[in-house]
């Protein structure tokens, strides 16, 4: 058709970002225009294909048919440029180039640290780390968004490589004065009474947490939602609950007496951390570089866990 060549990578990437984020507004946070300057390229991109792009839906603006597919080949677009980026990178030579890392959140409690050693390794390679929960992170490897990512469970909606990292064990804690706390080999039902504390809709923590409950036969409302570690932390210390978690976020707490780790039968549940790229993906050299480093290196990074 002839409208293609005079389509814009303006037009391709605010519909894009407009089906992200499912407004106008959000949309034009991401491109750092105003929402006008969104709308008008959208209604010019409509005008061109002679389509409707978009819908709206209660839970946002939403692709049409039509949207969908040109949203298909601007992904594509988006890896060859990407690729074409990275190629130049490798024109360059090892030393130089761009790595893009998408961690999930509870990985920030080591993976900054591993990446700051491999970039005192390589201070010529410039690094763009970018910290989300899984779906987030999951949907921006799928954009081809990052060379690869630093997660636990590897996604089903799309091929990937991975490699392990080390061990990822998660726990259940409570506040250091527990009832429960110092007592041995506790049955998981003897849980269904506690309020548990919950990390938001999309965490891979949430998913495990779920699980539990309906292990227990506990309602799956069964505590408050709280959007990060770092709250979830501070209020099983305040009694508001107790809590499944990463025990590399509690590290520190635990080793301080400030948090209890209960003994629960089928506790620790054992996951790994991983790189995961997609099969797709082309890691140049600083990528690749990068990524073999966290494969050979990244497990002396994991925090320390005190005995139990």
């Amino acid at each position: 058709m002839t409208f293609v060549r005079d389509i814009t990578m303006k037009q391709l990437r605010a519909l894009s970002c407009a089906v992200q984020t499912g407004t106008v507004s959000g949309a034009a946070k991401i491109l750092h225009v105003t929402p006008p300057a969104v709308s008008l390229q959208l209604k010019q991109f409509e005008q061109l294909v002679g389509l409707e792009l978009l819908e709206r839906n209660p839970e946002g603006l939403k692709p049409t048919a039509a949207g969908q597919e040109i949203l298909n080949a601007a992904k594509g677009i988006e890896l060859l440029l990407s690729n074409c980026s990275d190629s130049l990178d490798a024109i360059k030579g090892m030393t130089k180039g761009t790595v893009r890392v998408g961690v999930i959140s509870t990985a920030k409690y080591f993976a900054p640290r591993a990446l700051a050693a491999f970039k005192k390794l390589n201070p010529d390679i410039e690094m763009n780390l970018q910290v989300g929960n899984r779906t987030e992170t999951v949907a921006a490897l799928e954009a081809f968004e990052f060379d690869f990512a630093i997660m636990g469970r590897p996604p089903k909606e799309f091929e990937v490589e991975r490699a392990e990292i080390g061990p990822h064990p998660h726990i259940l804690i409570a506040p250091a004065d527990h009832p429960l706390a110092g007592k041995r080999n506790l049955k998981p039902q003897s849980l269904i009474s506690e309020s548990f504390l919950l990390r938001e809709q999309g965490s891979g923590t949430r998913a495990l947490t779920e699980d539990l409950l309906v292990n227990v036969g506990a309602p799956l409302t069964s505590g408050m939602e709280m959007g990060s570690n770092e709250t979830i932390k501070q209020a099983v210390m305040a009694g508001l609950g107790i809590a499944l978690i990463s025990a590399h976020t509690v590290s520190v707490e635990l080793e301080e007496g400030r948090l209890s780790w209960l003994d629960v039968e089928g506790f620790p549940i054992e996951r790994n951390w991983q790189v995961i790229r997609r099969s797709q993906k082309r890691l140049m050299p600083a990528g690749r570089a990068l990524w073999e480093f966290m494969i050979e290196n990244g497990h002396s990074f994991l925090p320390n866990l005190p005995s139990h």
